[in-house]
């Protein structure tokens, strides 16, 4: 079995795939204060808890845009499952054209867009990852990259208007009703939600128009599903498409 670690900005994500088989995941939040021992002790457990006994693990994988936790999490899974895990850098095999990679490509996005060719390689593909950043990266069908278009998430949005308005509230972001609220919670939902929905859209149109070509969306990330709706050009909703991506990396780089 394989485990993958996808050490995001606000959590580390845990997964256990069988083969291809996507079993299950576990999600433990960021704190780079936190010491070494003690994420030991949190990924000891939720293995533990999970069924995932160390004979069962014989290969795993590291995505980081968090430099600090990376030696951690390779240290614990190593103490964890006697493995040295692969750590995704722009050197390792991911069926790219390598020298197409944009030298501060993040391992997260390098992950999505590795899957996303090897999921439509007859196509230029776009993903969507709705994480703590908005990230929107493409590869055309030979395997080259396009680039990275990058904005706050839609959370990390919500928060700034919440930390620095004092009279503006936190909110939950779900579709509203329209357009222009009528009360501070339905006013920012407008806003995020619709005012998201169309930077993705022009982003689309504007890379398709850019290369020339018709492209292929894929949205991941926590909030995929709750603003794809208002996103009509979406053609894919893929919830653990940059985990996914590990695992294809995983294999082609046994």
């Amino acid at each position: 079995m394989l485990v993958t670690a996808d050490i995001g900005n606000t959590n580390i994500v845990l997964a256990i795939f069988d083969g291809e088989r996507f079993v299950t995941s576990f999600r433990v939040y960021t704190d780079a204060k936190k010491t070494s021992d003690e994420y030991f002790v949190i990924f000891n457990a939720l293995f533990r808890e999970g069924g995932v006994r160390p004979d069962m693990v014989d290969r795993a994988i590291i995505s980081s845009v968090v430099p600090n936790l990376t030696r951690s999490v390779e240290k614990n899974l190593r103490r964890l499952f006697n493995i040295d895990p692969i750590v995704v850098t722009h050197d390792v095999e991911s069926g790219l054209r390598r020298e197409t990679i944009p030298s501060e490509l993040g391992s997260d996005i390098l992950c999505n867009l590795a899957y996303a060719h090897y999921r439509k390689p007859e196509r230029a593909v776009m993903v969507l990852d709705f994480g703590t950043a908005l990230t929107l990266s493409a590869v055309d069908s030979d395997g080259s990259v396009f680039g990275c278009s990058i904005a706050p998430g839609l959370v990390t949005a919500v928060n700034a208007l919440f930390g620095n308005t004092a009279q503006l509230p936190q909110v939950e972001l779900k579709i509203p009703s329209k357009a222009m609220g009528r009360d501070s919670q339905e006013s920012i939902r407008a806003g995020i939600m619709f005012g998201y929905a169309g930077l993705a859209d022009s982003i689309i149109m504007r890379t398709e128009k850019e290369i020339g070509k018709d492209l292929y969306v894929i949205a991941t990330g926590g909030l995929s599903q709750t603003i794809s709706p208002l996103i009509g050009r979406i053609d894919e909703i893929d919830g653990i498409h940059t985990l996914r991506g590990l695992e294809l990396i995983s294999r082609l780089n046994s």
